[in-house]
């Protein structure tokens, strides 16, 4: 613990520094030295600016002692950083901190379980996403997922490409993933767009079926149905291994598809919660 007079001295220290670097930075380009903020290693030019500062001023305390014989250089620069660090904040500590906000307790948008176990995930209204300049906000959807299923990063260098707008999984069950793709890319049906004024299922499938698989998806579409809920019409596809789940829908001027994958033991094991996660996608 550094006493009173020592923290005093050591702002006033400090202070002198930054001055005598904005001074030397006023009169020459060639004086400047960098410094470089990482938590784990500090810029030596930066060390030898703080040296040449307590070299130059040694500032008396208010019992009239040299700067130097109350804590000496070493300790001078080490409450010096320290002093710095605190004022200005590490990288590693920021984002630390970010990472601290975005993990703390349930994932955003997702509830707590119900008498299952399972929770339902709602896509939170401030979440970003657009697909460019003009698009309207995404209209947000609702899914229902077993226990121990958590969210996925999706990042702009996805593989799936852009238009994922969310990941969910669990490594021994199974995965899924949102597509929400503007629907102007196949056809203009303004604002309010609905599936069926896309195409009936077959033509919905061979056109987005790849968004979900990445590739031509004719003649492999296990099973097709048709589903209604508060006045939207949902397609529900199956396809042939390597196994797809994918229900469809269309809102706003947006296609919809969520699918789910899994392994074929996945597939043997827990079909049913898959089927039933499917079941569950909503535009709300």
């Amino acid at each position: 613990m550094i006493p009173l007079a020592a923290a005093e001295l050591n702002t006033k220290f400090l202070s002198s520094c930054f001055s005598a670097i904005r001074s030397s930075d006023s009169s020459s380009h060639s004086a400047k030295r960098p410094i470089s903020i990482r938590s784990s290693t500090v810029n030596v030019s930066a060390a030898s600016v703080i040296d040449e500062c307590v070299e130059e001023k040694k500032p008396a305390s208010s019992n009239g002692l040299k700067s130097s014989g109350l804590c000496g250089r070493r300790s001078a620069i080490a409450s010096g950083l320290s002093l710095l660090c605190a004022v200005l904040g590490f990288e590693e500590d920021a984002s630390a901190v970010v990472k601290q906000g975005l993990l703390a307790g349930r994932i955003p948008g997702l509830s707590g379980p119900d008498e299952r176990g399972w929770r339902t995930y709602r896509r939170p209204d401030e979440k970003s996403g657009g697909h460019g300049v003009g698009w309207s906000p995404i209209i947000p959807y609702t899914f229902s997922v077993p226990p121990n299923w958590e969210e996925v990063p999706v990042s702009i260098a996805d593989l799936g490409g852009t238009e994922i707008d969310l990941r969910f999984a669990n490594p021994q069950e199974g995965r899924l993933f949102v597509v929400v793709a503007p629907v102007l890319r196949f056809a203009d049906l303004g604002e309010d767009a609905k599936i069926e004024d896309i195409g009936p299922p077959e033509k919905v499938i061979n056109a987005f079926g790849p968004e979900i698989t990445g590739e031509n998806v004719e003649g492999k579409v296990l099973s097709m149905a048709v589903t209604e809920h508060v006045g939207r019409k949902y397609y529900h596809y199956e396809l042939e291994p390597p196994h797809v789940l994918i229900s469809a829908t269309a809102a706003g001027n947006r296609l919809y598809m969520f699918g789910i994958t899994g392994s074929g033991l996945q597939w043997k094991r827990h079909y049913k919660d898959l089927k039933e996660i499917s079941s569950s996608f909503r535009v709300t």
